[in-house]
């Protein structure tokens, strides 16, 4: 097993619990009107994320459209999260970039 996959697994999943916790806590925000497209995100990228946990794995055929989707959603989120200074909006937009350069070590392979 290639050494970089649990540490793929874990920036998958805390991305995932990552950009949930930051949907739920936007959702509750005053003036969440102006936080819909780091909600609409959210929502996506911790679907793309966990989707990636269960279709990548050694042999997979789609790995590097599946890392390159996931990576590409997790820069967006993280973009648009990194708007707001929100801790929860900090966290995840951390989350996020840290998510997509795991998954762009491994499309590289």
């Amino acid at each position: 097993m290639d050494a970089k996959i649990p540490d793929l697994v874990h920036k998958l999943a805390e991305c995932v619990y990552l950009c949930n916790n930051c949907f739920s806590a936007c959702v509750e925000e005053d003036g969440m009107e102006m936080m819909k497209e780091c909600i609409r995100l959210d929502k996506e990228c911790a679907q793309i994320c966990a989707a990636t946990l269960v279709e990548v794995y050694p042999g997979s055929r789609f790995k590097r459209e599946i890392l390159t989707l996931c990576a590409n959603a997790c820069r967006a989120c993280g973009q648009e999260c990194a708007k707001f200074e929100q801790a929860h909006c900090q966290d995840c937009a951390k989350a996020c970039q840290a998510c997509a350069e795991a998954c762009e070590t491994f499309i590289e392979r």
